[in-house]
């Protein structure tokens, strides 16, 4: 499918379930492992999800502040560790993203596609390769901030994901500039990067 302006873009990657439409979303992990809260700037729950426990194959279903079903997110393969995850929407049936996982070197980075035609979309890097290598290696470094940046599908910056000084995981992802990015797709890969890296 062309995307011939940034409006078609969005409308083509929207979740019709939610409606992700502020600029800064902050993301806080529960004392249960892999379970999740997002709110918006106002300070209202948005999403939460959850990680089913037990699957073959991984599974991170989402839902909105009013307990609706939104999407899930599923691995690609049983065994994913260099793998990809999807975004279906939970309304339509319809696969929205595809999230794939550079593994390289322990060093966190994410390339968001077309779920079609495999067209790249945005990238969502590390800040500090560094830290990334320490916190998959040793549990402590975890308790180390990590923070990435967000950018456009040409390399341009739209975005960051701030990490916060926590027991639990906690973290900002902020949107600059979204007009050449789906920013419903890009906010909800950016609120589950951390269930995903932490599975």
């Amino acid at each position: 499918m062309s995307k011939s302006s940034p409006s078609d873009s969005s409308s083509r990657y929207d979740i019709s379930t939610v409606d992700l439409d502020d600029d800064r979303y902050e993301v806080k992990q529960s004392m249960i492992r892999n379970k999740y809260v997002v709110r918006d700037s106002d300070g209202d729950v948005v999403l939460r999800g959850k990680q089913k426990m037990f699957k073959l194959k991984e599974e991170f279903p989402f839902v909105t502040g009013d307990d609706e079903d939104a999407f899930s997110v599923k691995a690609g393969s049983i065994m994913d560790i260099a793998g990809n995850y999807t975004i279906t929407d939970s309304g339509t049936g319809e696969d929205v993203v595809v999230l794939d996982e550079d593994y390289s070197l322990f060093v966190e980075n994410w390339t968001i596609r077309d779920p079609d035609t495999g067209e790249t979309l945005a990238t969502i890097k590390s800040k500090n390769k560094l830290l990334s290598a320490l916190r998959h290696l040793f549990s402590a470094a975890n308790l180390v901030p990590n923070k990435y940046e967000i950018f456009d599908a040409d390399g341009g910056h739209v975005g960051d994901i701030e990490g916060k000084f926590s027991m639990r995981d906690a973290y900002t992802v902020t949107i600059d500039d979204a007009s050449d990015i789906p920013k419903e797709a890009v906010i909800t890969a950016a609120c589950i990067l951390d269930a995903l890296e932490n599975k």
